[in-house]
C-alpha cells in the first residue's frame, strides 16, 4: 500500500480518522483511467465515515471526537434543481477516502446513524444519495405507487428498494441474476424478472405494471421498454448510461402517455440531511456485498470491475 502525508485542516475544514470507505464504480473508472478531468496523484474513495480527529480556523470545536459520516457531493452550490459547475466528488480531483484519514470542509459532515456500525455508514453516503433524490427528489414517490427499479444488485438501485419499501410504495426489480431477483424479495421487492430473458418487458406489464415511476441507469437500448412500461402520467428518472444511449426515444410514445422523463445525479446539502434522517427514521440498514481490509484493496477492486457483488462493497481502515 502505498503511502501520503497526513492531511491537516485548512479554514473551514476537518480530519476525519477513517473507520471505513467504500467503493462506487467511479472509483473503478478513476483506477482504469477512464473518468473525465484526470489528475494523478490521487487517493480515490467518495464514501467514508469515521471520527472527526481534528478542525480548521472557522470550525466548531464541537465537531472533533464525533463521529460522522461524509458527504461525498461537494459544492454542490445554491440551487436545489441543480448542481452548480464547481461542482465535484469527493476523492478526484479532492483526495478521497480509501485513505486513513481525508480532509473535507466541515459542511460535508454529518452525525453517523447511531444504528449502523462502522461499515454500514461508510456505504451509505454516495449510493443513498443518488437513491433518495432519484425517488423522492425527482420521482416525488408516494405510498401505494408501483415503481420498477431496474438492475437490481448495485447499491444505488438497492436502497431505491429499500427507501421505496419504507416508504409504502410497491417496489418491483429487473435481474440479470435469480439470485439477485431471489434476496431482492427479502428486501421488500415484490415481483422481479430478468431482463436478459426475450420479451421480459411485455411479459412483466401483463401481469405487474403500468408502473408510476422507474428507476434506471442503464439506458441503452431497452430504454424503449421502460417507456412501454411507465403508466400514464408515469416518470421516469435517469442517472447512468451504463449501456450508452437508447437508439431512438419513441417521442409519440412519451408525449401522448404524459410521461416525465427526469434526469439526476448525487444530490444537494439538503437531499444529504434529509437522506440521513430517513435512514435513521426507518432503520434501514445499508446491504453490504463483501468487506476488505484497507491492505487488500486491490482485491476489492476486483470484485467490482467482475461485477460480482450484490450492494456495497465496504474496505475496512480501522
Amino acid at each position: 500500500m502505498d503511502t501520503a502525508a497526513a492531511p491537516h485542516a485548512a479554514p473551514g475544514e476537518v480530519v476525519v480518522r477513517l473507520k471505513a470507505a467504500a467503493l462506487n464504480h467511479r472509483d473503478v473508472w478513476i483506477k482504469q483511467g477512464a473518468y473525465a478531468g484526470l489528475r494523478f496523484p490521487i487517493i480515490p474513495g467518495s464514501d467514508g465515515a469515521g471520527i472527526v480527529t481534528e478542525v480548521g480556523p472557522g470550525v466548531e470545536a464541537s465537531w472533533e471526537g464525533r463521529e460522522v459520516i461524509i458527504n461525498p457531493s461537494v459544492d454542490w452550490g445554491h440551487d436545489p434543481r441543480a448542481q452548480e459547475p464547481r461542482f465535484t466528488i469527493l476523492g478526484m480531483p479532492r483526495n478521497g477516502t480509501l485513505a486513513e484519514f481525508v480532509s473535507v470542509p466541515a459542511a460535508q459532515l454529518a452525525p453517523k446513524p447511531s444504528h449502523l456500525d462502522w461499515a454500514e455508514a461508510a456505504a451509505l453516503p454516495l449510493a443513498g444519495l443518488t437513491a433518495f433524490r432519484a425517488v423522492f427528489g425527482r420521482a416525488h414517490l408516494k405510498a401505494h405507487e408501483k415503481i420498477l427499479i431496474t438492475g437490481i444488485g448495485a447499491g444505488t438501485a438497492l436502497f431505491a428498494l429499500q427507501f421505496a419499501a419504507a416508504a409504502g410504495a410497491v417496489p418491483c426489480v429487473t435481474s440479470s441474476s435469480e439470485e439477485k431477483l431471489r434476496r431482492a424479495h427479502e428486501l421488500g421487492s415484490k415481483a422481479g424478472t430478468l431482463y436478459t430473458r426475450s420479451g421480459w418487458a411485455k411479459d412483466f406489464a401483463e401481469h405487474h405494471g403500468p408502473f408510476d415511476v422507474i428507476i434506471d441507469s442503464a439506458g441503452g437500448p431497452g430504454f424503449g421498454d421502460l417507456v412501454d412500461l411507465a403508466a400514464p402520467g408515469g416518470r421516469i428518472v435517469f442517472f447512468g448510461a451504463t449501456r450508452g444511449n437508447p437508439h431512438e426515444l419513441p417521442m409519440r410514445k412519451v408525449f401522448w402517455k404524459q410521461l416525465s422523463l427526469l434526469g439526476t445525479t448525487m444530490g444537494s446539502p439538503t437531499d444529504f440531511q434529509m437522506m440521513t434522517a430517513y435512514v435513521a427514521r426507518h432503520g434501514i440498514h445499508p446491504v453490504i456485498s463483501h468487506k476488505f481490509k484497507l491492505d487488500d484493496v486491490a482485491a476489492a477492486f476486483d470484485l467490482m470491475e467482475h461485477g460480482g457483488q450484490f450492494g456495497k462493497i465496504v474496505v475496512e481502515i480501522d
